[in-house]
């Protein structure tokens, strides 16, 4: 490993970067870890785009410790795009923090170069000039309760896609990159999210309680699917579509067609590697396009 730090330009834009040979995972290095956020960009950025960024950093690989930043550091360069927003209940009594929106290459390649592995966004974009939106997006959190799987996930998405178009939506999936699966809807800017995502959740479990839970009680979850609404809440943040997570190998959250959902025969069929998840894309380009330009009216 060395300490080296050489210096690119990135579409214009200084950036320096260090320790490329170090591993952040077992296996796969920092300098692997920027190359893979360099080349999957293209789809990336637009679902980064205007929303504030929660990074986890693993400065010391996923082996060693992490932690959730929402501030910009002190040495953030002055060239990444900044917003200052509130933060109700942060646990350092802070009211404000200046968050960094991920815009641009650039700013990407920073955020990885400082081990940021796995970004984190909210339902909301806030606008150029400081306001924030009302949620475009919904998202359900499909957690399985062990011994039930990723497997049984998979029966819950179809099971709230059924439902979610008797009420004239659309719905898209995508891995979580780890257990589970995350189901988006997009929609018109709207402050009831968080209401219709819950009672959606409820609707599912009394009617399929057998698999469904919606309470958070994680006495509740052992062998069934938890369907967390909760991620609608303003406060919180999901991780963003193809971002890396921290784990013993580097996989990805992955968006997925109906299809594949259909016909997995088990839960290594819904992992993907970086180098997977690049194939995937040039063959199929972004598979959650559809949650970027296809807003829904809530019933």
């Amino acid at each position: 490993m060395t300490s080296k730090k050489v210096s690119v330009e990135v579409d214009g834009r200084q950036v320096t970067l260090s320790n490329l040979g170090k591993n952040l995972y077992p296996d796969f290095t920092k300098g692997e870890v920027i190359d893979y956020y360099v080349k999957i960009a293209p789809v990336v950025l637009p679902h980064l785009k205007d929303r504030p960024a929660t990074r986890i950093r693993y400065p010391d690989g996923v082996d060693g410790g992490s932690f959730f930043e929402k501030n910009a550091p002190s040495h953030t360069p002055d060239w990444i795009r900044t917003q200052t927003l509130p933060t109700p209940g942060s646990s350092k009594g802070r009211t404000e923090l200046d968050f960094i929106v991920i815009d641009d290459l650039p700013t990407l390649v920073w955020c990885a170069n400082m081990a940021a592995l796995e970004l984190h966004i909210p339902q909301w974009k806030v606008g150029p000039r400081g306001r924030v939106h009302d949620p475009d997006l919904m998202v359900f959190d499909l957690d399985p309760g062990a011994p039930a799987t990723i497997m049984d996930a998979c029966r819950v998405a179809h099971l709230l896609r059924d439902l979610l178009a008797d009420d004239g939506l659309e719905s898209y999936p995508k891995t979580s990159g780890k257990k589970g699966l995350h189901l988006y809807v997009p929609i018109k800017e709207n402050d009831r999210t968080s209401e219709y995502a819950k009672e959606c959740a409820e609707r599912l479990a009394s009617s399929h309680g057998d698999l469904v839970v919606s309470r958070m009680e994680k006495k509740l979850r052992k062998g069934k699917v938890f369907v967390d609404w909760s991620q609608n809440n303003p406060a919180k943040t999901t991780v963003a579509p193809y971002s890396l997570r921290a784990a013993q190998s580097p996989s990805v959250s992955t968006p997925l067609t109906w299809d594949e959902l259909e016909e997995c025969g088990s839960s290594s069929d819904l992992t993907f590697s970086p180098d997977e998840v690049l194939e995937r894309v040039e063959e199929h380009g972004d598979l959650l396009t559809p949650i970027l330009d296809n807003p829904q009216r809530l019933p």
